[in-house]
C-alpha cells in the first residue's frame, strides 16, 4: 500500500537515511539531479540536512511516497521566492527509487505537491529536467507545458553535458 505525505522538519531529519537511499539510487541510475557519480549515503546526508533546514525555515515543502511504510520517493516545492514572485514555486527533485517505479508514485507525488503548493497560495509552478531523460516524458502527461531547451545546462552524473527542458504549470 502506498501513501504520500508532507514531512515536517523533524520528520525530514529523521528520514535522512531513507531519503539518502532514494537519492543515491537515482544518481546511480543516471538521474541528472545535481550530483556526480560515485555518490553515496555520506554524500547525500548533508544535502538532506540542508533540505530539512529549508523546511524548518518555511522555504521548502518536502513530500515523500511510502510503499509498505518505506520511503521510496520524494519531491520538493521551493516555496520561498523573491518579493515579486510570491505566487510562484519551484518543483525540485522528483525522485522515485528504481525498485518502486511503475507504480504511479511519480504521479501521486506530483499531484500532492501541486495541491500543497496551491494550498499555500502558489498559482504557478516551474521545473527543469534533463532533456531526453525518462523524467522528461512524465511532465507533459501531467499537464505541464514545455517552454524550451537550454543546451549544455548541466552534466550527467557519469559525465558529459546534458541539456535541460523547462516546464511550467498553472495551478487552479
Amino acid at each position: 500500500m502506498s501513501a504520500i505525505r508532507t514531512l515536517s522538519a523533524e520528520e525530514a531529519r529523521a528520514a535522512i537515511p531513507a531519503l539518502s537511499e532514494v537519492l543515491v539510487d537515482c544518481v546511480a541510475g543516471g538521474a541528472s539531479v545535481g550530483f556526480m557519480q560515485p555518490y553515496g549515503p555520506e554524500d547525500a546526508g548533508p544535502y538532506w540536512r540542508d533540505v530539512a533546514d529549508a523546511v524548518s525555515a518555511g522555504g521548502n515543502l518536502l513530500l515523500v511516497a511510502e510503499l509498505d511504510g518505506r520511503i521510496v520517493g520524494t519531491v520538493q516545492v521551493g516555496a520561498a521566492q523573491m518579493p515579486n514572485q510570491p505566487h510562484r514555486g519551484d518543483l525540485k527533485k522528483l525522485l522515485v527509487h528504481r525498485s518502486a517505479r511503475g507504480k504511479g508514485l511519480a504521479r501521486l507525488l506530483m499531484d500532492a505537491a501541486e495541491r500543497e503548493a496551491a494550498s499555500r497560495g502558489k498559482t504557478l509552478l516551474v521545473l527543469d529536467t534533463a532533456t531526453g531523460s525518462d523524467a522528461e516524458a512524465i511532465y507533459p502527461r501531467l499537464g505541464w507545458q514545455r517552454v524550451g531547451v537550454i543546451p549544455d545546462y548541466a552534466l550527467w552524473p557519469e559525465g558529459g553535458f546534458c541539456a535541460t527542458t523547462l516546464f511550467y504549470k498553472r495551478l487552479a
